[in-house]
């Protein structure tokens, strides 16, 4: 059951994934293929992610494992067989001889072990690689298939859009993999199979989580960003007009940037009246308001402040607090962790990163409650406590 009308209502259920040997398999010449900037210490970010999980238990949030629900997927044997072949070949090996090996290596784990494993990624010593062709002596790539460091960002691979899902396709073919599991969850898993979907990861066009901010039961805020592009948004557009009750679309466009991925990264709302923002982002705003004019998308350029864009499709006055309190180094700085990448547990109520200091005064201060988690490790990734959550329910 999926149950998504805002950002805010108090949460119910969410999707994690723990991280696991995906980030012990990250090595220096890698880190730009794999979308990182530095190595996270896995045993670290395994106990503050357990402290992200434990606040959200002690808040009264079923909290639901990415991993655990695939295992449970792969208990039926012939959809177990239809993953194997079809991660095996999205794995894009280069060898017949290691795609049998990983075959074989993998149909023999418990299915929990599987799962992580094929999230993990499998390294060529693992294997029992026998050299029958040339390839085979000459491939020094060390890992038979490719670790996915990014998938406890649980927030981009799919979206939960009011009642359904979009199933994304990411930007890039590394996390584009990471999809695979949303797929076959939303097909085989008894508890969400007969979800309805909005957009399907073999579309051509790149959409992301990140990017979808769900403001109320009417409308959706979509980030134009280095991830998704503007004809997704119009394409998901379509859809949600003819098969949803939203009825707008406010389109962002913000700069193509590592340090701006998603709109989450520069947005988020905290409270009915009270957002997020980066600092750094100034001058005037380009939003554009798209809506359904007789089966039609009707597209309009908005141009004011930001403040008084949300204040008009939200009728209430909005207070926009600034990451770092506006100040050019620490709003910088404090972006870089994901300061604005909060995650609301109910109005008013956040978990943000302990690291971001100025930003949590500033929220305190304008009667936001917080939850504070450590971050020293889980940050690297560039993603905050939003990013690593896929809310399933919300009030």
């Amino acid at each position: 059951m999926i149950k998504v009308h805002s950002e805010i209502g108090r949460l119910k259920k969410v999707l994690l994934h723990r991280p696991g040997s995906e980030l012990d398999n990250l090595i220096p010449s890698l880190l730009d293929q794999l979308l990182f900037d530095d190595i996270p210490w896995l045993e670290l970010a395994q106990e503050e992610h357990d402290a992200f999980s434990n606040v959200l238990r002690e808040n009264g949030v079923e909290v639901v494992y990415l991993e655990e629900l695939m295992a449970e997927v792969l208990e039926d044997n012939r959809v177990k067989e239809q993953f194997l072949y079809q991660f095996l070949s999205e794995a894009n090996m280069n060898s017949h001889t290691k795609r049998i090996a990983a075959y074989e290596y993998l149909v023999k784990l418990p299915n929990l072990e599987l799962v992580l494993k094929t999230m993990g990624g499998i390294r060529n010593s693992e294997l029992s690689l026998p050299r029958r062709r040339l390839l085979d002596y000459i491939d020094k790539y060390p890992f038979a298939t490719d670790p996915m460091p990014n998938l406890y960002f649980t927030r981009d691979p799919f979206t939960s859009i009011g009642e359904g899902v979009s199933i994304n396709h990411m930007r890039t073919e590394t996390r584009n993999r990471e999809t695979i599991y949303a797929d076959y969850i939303f097909k085989y898993h008894p508890d969400f199979m007969h979800t309805e979907r909005f957009y399907n990861r073999d579309e051509k066009l790149s959409i992301e989580g990140g990017d979808i901010l769900i403001l109320n039961e009417e409308i959706i805020a979509v980030g134009i960003s280095e991830r998704t592009q503007p004809e997704a948004v119009e394409k998901i557009g379509k859809t949600l007009f003819n098969r949803t009750n939203f009825q707008t679309i406010l389109a962002f466009y913000i700069p193509n940037s590592r340090a701006f991925m998603h709109l989450d990264t520069v947005l988020t709302q905290v409270d009915h009246d009270k957002f997020t923002l980066h600092g750094g982002i100034i001058g005037p705003t380009e939003v554009f308001e798209i809506t359904n004019e007789r089966g039609r998308l009707k597209i309009k350029e908005i141009k004011d402040t930001l403040e008084n864009i949300l204040s008009h499709y939200l009728k209430k006055d909005i207070t926009l607090i600034k990451c770092g309190g506006g100040d050019y180094i620490d709003s910088r700085r404090e972006q870089w962790s994901d300061a604005a990448n909060t995650l609301a547990i109910a109005p008013g109520e956040v978990i943000v990163y302990s690291r971001n200091t100025v930003t949590n005064k500033l929220l305190v201060e304008n009667g936001v409650k917080i939850h504070v988690i450590p971050s020293s490790e889980l940050s690297r990734g560039r993603g905050g406590p939003r990013c690593m959550s896929m809310p399933l329910i919300r009030e």
